[in-house]
């Protein structure tokens, strides 16, 4: 059977337990550095950090009453740390607490993400090194052009999800920024030192200049990583159900004994991973239009970005994190057929040939638009005809008097036509990323 995919990394950080976790470590943070920096007593800071305690049950009780979460939260936790809590969530504000665990959050689904990404680009080496030399025709507009292979398409794939890999790093570091400057920014009820210093033991840098909120350009820029990595695993699926076609039969997804493709028709075997892939890139990158609306804010902030962003953050880097898995099974996975490749690619009787000849025309010393005429006339012919496209070409008498025969066969040679593959994979594969 066919692994069901399930989701105990991702989906534990974004649950309800872990965000309040994540809050917790950050009032913690600034309760310590209070202590240190002689803001609250040392015995306060140590007791809270001994006693701190939430539910997520009883914060939801409370939440229904109070109708604010972090109030809510801030409640829950005071209630087991006693008197000390007049020092718990000393000079902040809700979104001091809320964005920079937001940040901790981001940064621990990147590198989940990124684990995935990385498994996806080393299934993607093996099988293009598998697949280097099995030919195959490349298409351009859906239609035959010339002669590749299929370990060349998966080495572009693998380029692509490299700098993917580039991009969700960088994003990373875009959103791991921490802020504790108050309601407006202006560090009103809190030094700008206790900030550093929190940000710096929770392995984040501090906001240069914030509003209330950290700006929600960091995240646009994270879920365009997404985004695009999604986009990245859509058109590696795409490929896949193009060359899965009945009609084209070059490849095939994996399918196991007992499996099933149609309620009504026992024959189907449907390209079901990959249209999965397909349909569920389009919410990663629909949930960027949303994230980029959230950029602009009324004034210091509204909260009109706050409930886009319980939906958005958690469903893009569970989705992203779930497609990148699905692609990685489905090229580890992926049945090919050479002898079917190699058909195909004579299934228009070497008219993929014609570029080669239009060139070797043109170094015989023909116009290009001469040679244009006489490659051109023969192809349309073959390809209204169904005629073989070589024969037509040797027979004609326009092109045997500017090119020998012995030429003319090294014009229909595979060989010459992919005698640079070599050179692209030592370029993708040995050059330092």
């Amino acid at each position: 059977m066919i692994p069901r995919y399930t989701l105990p990394e991702m989906g534990k950080l974004w649950s309800e337990e872990t965000k309040f976790q994540k809050w917790l470590e950050v009032e913690l943070a600034v309760c310590d550095v209070h202590a240190e920096m002689g803001t609250i007593p040392k015995d306060a800071a140590q007791a809270i950090r001994k006693n701190a305690r939430f539910n997520v049950e009883r914060i939801r009780e409370l939440e229904a009453s109070i109708k604010h979460d972090v109030i809510a939260f801030t409640s829950c936790v005071a209630e087991s740390i006693g008197n000390h809590s007049r020092y718990f969530h000393y000079g902040l504000t809700s979104s001091d607490v809320v964005d920079t665990a937001n940040a901790l959050l981001l940064k621990e689904a990147a590198d989940i993400i990124l684990n995935k990404a990385y498994a996806l680009l080393e299934t993607l080496k093996r099988r293009a090194f598998e697949f280097k030399e099995t030919v195959m025709v490349g298409r351009t507009h859906g239609i035959h052009a010339e002669p590749t292979t299929f370990g060349l398409v998966l080495a572009l794939y693998y380029a692509e999800i490299d700098r993917n890999i580039e991009r969700i790093k960088s994003a990373r570091r875009t959103v791991s920024y921490g802020k504790l400057s108050g309601a407006v920014g202006t560090f009103a009820h809190i030094s700008p030192e206790v900030e550093d210093r929190v940000c710096a033991r929770l392995g984040l840098r501090p906001e240069p200049v914030s509003t209330q909120v950290v700006q929600r350009d960091r995240y646009a820029e994270f879920l365009a990583a997404l985004a695009i990595t999604a986009a990245s695993c859509e058109k590696i699926a795409l490929e896949v159900r193009h060359l899965q076609r009945t009609e084209v039969s070059e490849a095939q997804e994996e399918f196991t004994e007992g499996q099933k493709g149609s309620s009504a028709m026992p024959h189907k075997r449907n390209p079901i991973i990959s249209e999965q892939i397909c349909g569920l890139a389009r919410i990663v990158r629909s949930n960027l239009q949303a994230a980029l609306e959230n950029i602009a804010l009324w004034h210091e902030r509204d909260i009109s970005h706050s409930s886009v962003e319980r939906v958005i953050l958690p469903d893009s880097c569970i989705l992203t994190d779930y497609l990148l898995t699905k692609t990685e099974h489905l090229i580890d996975r992926l049945k090919i057929f050479p002898d079917r490749m190699l058909k195909n690619l004579y299934a228009t009787q070497g008219l993929v040939f014609s570029g080669k000849l239009l060139l070797e025309l043109t170094n015989a010393g023909l116009s290009r638009e001469d040679a244009y005429r006489l490659v051109q006339r023969n192809a349309m012919r073959s390809w209204d005809e169904k005629a073989d496209f070589k024969q037509l070409v040797v027979s004609d008498p326009d092109i045997s008097a500017v090119i020998s025969e012995q030429k003319l066969e090294k014009v229909f040679d595979l060989r010459a036509q992919l005698q640079n593959i070599d050179k692209v994979f030592n370029r993708v594969f040995q050059c330092p990323r």
